[in-house]
């Protein structure tokens, strides 16, 4: 920024340069009537001010006089407005040192948060966010399995049919492996004959899996429409013969989500749960049966390590469950608040509470997060867990297998078997 100050006067003139103009006060000011142009200049390359004065003899002595004793190199003026180069460089370095401070204390504090992550650490704990309380009485596996009986039990044929095929595509399922390395090895020993009929009969149990996985797959989805279609009817009508005390205590939202989202969920107990389980039953003990009768000692190793992985999924379902009631309950009250809030839109509006209500249902939203991150965290570890037990059967298995190859008590085709069944028994685990 550059000012020319002019003065015309009938004295003679002088120009002196300043780093900071003054107020001029002079008496012969106004007795001389000068006449003051302004005129502003910028100059985008040399960032400093250039300030010219040309006034009388009398007022130049006077500048003199009051001007300050500093040469023009010790100071600098950046867009009209001076700054002292140690000052400036002193401030970059004190806000650099409060950004090494700021960084070590988030270092310490990762450094502190990082035991809490570990498996049965305090970030895994539920404590913080409700207090769940058992008001009646615990539903046991057997007594929820009486009462989806009871509401399926008209359409029985549906259940039995979808249980026979589930048999019969298990044992299918289970029989491949067997002939499938009985027809590569009877390959490779030349017995066209042996061959021919391994390969005729890894197809017809292919054929018979196949059409006995889908008709069960359709037998257990009609079971489950059934479910969820009778469980809503029966829990609809009981609501409506509660006491009017009953609907005082309770809010919408909460009842409307338990006949939606929570009727949706529970109705997966057929369709999906009781459909794996029963499979994985069959499939891993008929795995397991000939296991060991084709070697006990690999099929003890075997054994031991699905005993780990069971031990690993229970602690990973208890903990699924107490993530699953959290869950609802929590989606419960975001519908409630969601409902509270649009019921009541004019009165939000007259008072504008928009955000408040936002901050309501933002809370819910965060607590639900939090709960979906260590559900994926905890599926994240067993995951971990299971491949790194997958993979160590396969190890074992190739370990030990091979030196009972070269000890001469199995053979290759019975080790090759071994390692297929394992994998079966590892997955119906």
């Amino acid at each position: 920024m550059a000012v020319l100050i002019c003065s015309s006067s009938s004295s003679s003139s002088s120009n002196v340069s300043l780093s900071k103009p003054r107020f001029l006060s002079s008496p012969h000011h106004h007795k001389n009537k000068q006449r003051l142009l302004i005129r502003t200049c910028w100059n985008p390359v040399r960032l400093e001010t250039n300030t010219k004065f040309q006034f009388s003899h009398h007022e130049d002595n006077r500048r003199r006089l009051l001007a300050p004793k500093s040469s023009s190199s010790s100071s600098s003026s950046v867009n009209g407005y001076g700054g002292n180069i140690e000052q400036y460089y002193g401030s970059e370095q004190r806000v650099e040192r409060e950004e090494g401070v700021e960084l070590n204390e988030r270092i310490r504090r990762f450094i502190e948060f990082l035991p809490s992550i570990l498996p049965g650490g305090d970030w895994w704990s539920f404590s913080d966010e409700v207090q769940i309380k058992i008001v009646a009485k615990p539903v046991t596996m057997w007594r929820a399995l009486s009462r989806m009986w009871h509401l399926v039990a008209q359409d029985r044929w549906v259940i039995f049919a979808a249980f026979t095929a589930l048999i019969v595509a298990a044992l299918s399922e289970i029989a491949v492996p067997h002939y499938l390395t009985a027809s590569i090895f009877s390959a490779q020993s030349a017995t066209v004959a042996v061959f021919h009929q391994n390969v005729r009969l890894l197809v017809v149990l292919c054929v018979v899996a196949g059409i006995c996985s889908g008709l069960r797959g359709c037998c257990f989805g009609i079971a489950n429409m059934i479910l969820v279609k009778r469980m809503r009817e029966t829990l609809y009508s009981a609501l409506l013969l509660q006491d009017i005390s009953f609907f005082d205590n309770e809010t919408v939202g909460d009842l409307t989500s338990r006949l939606g989202s929570d009727c949706q969920q529970v109705s997966r107990v057929i369709g999906n749960d009781l459909n794996l389980i029963m499979r994985n039953v069959l499939q891993g003990t008929g795995a397991l049966i000939y296991l060991i009768i084709l070697s006990w000692k690999l099929g003890s190793f075997t054994l031991l390590i699905c005993t780990t992985l069971g031990a690993v999924m229970l602690i990973y379902g208890q903990y699924q469950k107490k993530a699953a009631k959290l869950t609802q309950d929590f989606t419960a009250s975001a519908n409630e608040v969601a409902q509270e809030t649009f019921s009541l839109m004019r009165t939000v509006r007259v008072y504008g509470t928009e955000k408040v209500e936002l901050g309501r249902y933002k809370l819910w939203l965060e607590k639900l997060a939090n709960i979906s991150l260590r559900q994926s965290a905890a599926y994240g570890f067993w995951n971990l867990s299971f491949n790194t037990l997958y993979h160590s059967t396969q190890v074992i298995a190739v370990l030990v297998g091979g030196t009972s190859i070269l000890a001469g008590h199995i053979t290759a085709e019975q080790l090759t078997k071994f390692i297929l069944y394992s994998e079966w028994l590892i997955y119906s685990t």
